[in-house]
C-alpha cells in the first residue's frame, strides 16, 4: 500500500488562559468554536469534504460527552462530518494530530481538522457512590488531583502526582533547584519577548469574553524574577526535605483550545489550499511511570532513527515544559550541545506559556509551524511526556511560500 503525504494547510489557536483566569467562565466548547469556524471560513468548499473532526482533551464533561462530534455540530459543520475525542494525556492534541495524519495516509481520510481543546478551571469534582445512596456526608473528588494521582493506575497509584515524579528524575539526574528556577525564568523570558515582537499574533485567533477582546497569552510574567522563584517552597517538601519542585518551575494549569486543517497532497491541490508544514513521522515510546518526564528521550531518539534524521538537522526543537527538572533531565540524557540548547523552546513552553492538557500538543504545533516558517527553516521536533510513562515525538518539515 502506498503511503500518501500529509500536509498542515492551516494551524490556529486560542490565547491560552490562566487557571481561573480570563477564560474561566468559557467551556472548551466556547474556545474551541470559533476556531473551527476561522478554518472553515477561509474556503467554502472545506466543509463539502471535511471527513472528521478529532479532538484532544483531557478532562471532559458530559455536557460535551464526545466533544469530537459536539464541536461539529456547535460549528454548524454538515451533517456528513464525524467527530471523536482521543486522550494521551499531555500528547493527546498532538495525538488527534497523528490520528489524522495515519488516515489520510492510509487513504481513509482526505481533509481533517485534528488539535484539543480544554479548560482546567472547569475541570470537574465528582463522585461515583452518589447514584446508588450514601451516607453520611457527601465527598466530591477533584478530577485535576486524581487524574495525576491514577494515571499511574489504580493498583500503583502515585500519591504526589506528577510532582512526585519530577522529583524522582531530580534525584536521578542530580538536578539542583537553581538550574530549575534559571530554567523557568529563561521561559518567561522568552515568552514575553516572543509577545513583545508580535510573534504569536499569526497564530492566535483573539476571543470575545464579555465585550472585551482577548488577544494575547495571559500566563507570562514579565516581572518574573529569580529571587521571587527562589523564595517559593517545594510543593512536597513536607515529604522530603530536599524537594525542589515548586510552582514556580512547573508548567501551568491553562485553558486554550488549538487546531490544524491537515490535507492530503490529492485535496490540497483540488481545493487550492496551500500547505504551510508536512507531517514527516512520528513516534510514542514507554518508560516507568514512576519517571514519566523521561519520555520525550526514546521517543525523540525512535523518530530521529525512523527517519534517518539527527538532532543537528533539526532547526527548531519544541520539548513541552511540564517540569523545569523534567525538561532538564531530557536534555541531558539526549545529549544536547550548546547549539541545540539554543535551537529548543525559543518562545517558552510549559512553564510560561501554559500547558492546557489536551490542547497542548496542537498548541506546540501551531506555534513550531509558525515560528519555522517566519526564520524560513526547515526541520522542527516535536515532543512531550506523558502521565503514566509514555512519551511522544513527531517531525515535521516547513513549507515556505
Amino acid at each position: 500500500m502506498s503511503i500518501n503525504k500529509v500536509y498542515i494547510c492551516d494551524a490556529i489557536r486560542t490565547p491560552i488562559g490562566r487557571f481561573g483566569g480570563v477564560f474561566k467562565n468559557l467551556s472548551p466548547l466556547d474556545l474551541a468554536v470559533p476556531l473551527i469556524q476561522h478554518l472553515v471560513s477561509k474556503n467554502s468548499e472545506i466543509p463539502k469534504y471535511l471527513d472528521e473532526l478529532i479532538v484532544g482533551q483531557g478532562y471532559g464533561t458530559p455536557e460535551a460527552a464526545n466533544i469530537g462530534k459536539a464541536l461539529a455540530l456547535d460549528a454548524e459543520l454538515p451533517d456528513h462530518v464525524c467527530g471523536y475525542t482521543v486522550d494521551r494525556r499531555c500528547a493527546s492534541g498532538l495525538q488527534a494530530i497523528i490520528d489524522a495524519t495515519m488516515m489520510i495516509q492510509t487513504g481513509k481520510a482526505n481533509l481533517i481538522i485534528a488539535g484539543g481543546a480544554e479548560s482546567l478551571s472547569q475541570a470537574p469534582f465528582y463522585s461515583s457512590k452518589i447514584r446508588w445512596g450514601s451516607f453520611g456526608d457527601l465527598t466530591l473528588k477533584d478530577s485535576l488531583k486524581y487524574g495525576r494521582i491514577y494515571a499511574n493506575g489504580q493498583k500503583n497509584p502515585i500519591l504526589g502526582g506528577m510532582l512526585e515524579t519530577a522529583e524522582n528524575l531530580r534525584r536521578e539526574y542530580q538536578i539542583s533547584r537553581q538550574e530549575q528556577d534559571e530554567l523557568a525564568y529563561q521561559s518567561h523570558m522568552k515568552a514575553c519577548k516572543a509577545i513583545e515582537q508580535g510573534k504569536f499574533k499569526k497564530e492566535i485567533l483573539p476571543i470575545s469574553v464579555k465585550g472585551r477582546l482577548i488577544e494575547q497569552d495571559e500566563h507570562p510574567r514579565q516581572d518574573t524574577t529569580l529571587e521571587q522563584l527562589a523564595k517559593l517552597k517545594p510543593i512536597l517538601e513536607k515529604d522530603d526535605a530536599e524537594a525542589t519542585v515548586t510552582a514556580g518551575n512547573s508548567s501551568g494549569q491553562n485553558d486554550a483550545a488549538a487546531f490544524c486543517l491537515i490535507a492530503s497532497e490529492e485535496m490540497a491541490n483540488q481545493l487550492g489550499l496551500q500547505p504551510i508544514a508536512e507531517i514527516i513521522d512520528w513516534a510514542v515510546a514507554g518508560v516507568p511511570s514512576a519517571v514519566m518526564g523521561i519520555g520525550p528521550v526514546p521517543a525523540i531518539q525512535k523518530v530521529l532513527k525512523n527517519t534517518g534524521l539527527s538532532l543537528s538537522d533539526i532547526d527548531r526543537i519544541e520539548i513541552n515544559e511540564a517540569f523545569a527538572v523534567q525538561l532538564i533531565a531530557c536534555t541531558k540524557a539526549l545529549n544536547f550541545s550548546e547549539r541545540e540548547l539554543q535551537k529548543l523552546n525559543v518562545n517558552g513552553s510549559g512553564i510560561s506559556l501554559g500547558h492546557p492538557i489536551g490542547a497542548t500538543g496542537a498548541r506546540i504545533m501551531t506555534t513550531l509551524i509558525n515560528e519555522l516558517n517566519s526564520t524560513s527553516s526547515h526541520y522542527g521536533l516535536i515532543s512531550m511526556c506523558i502521565g503514566g510513562g509514555q512519551g511522544m515525538a513527531a517531525i515535521i518539515k516547513s513549507i515556505n511560500h
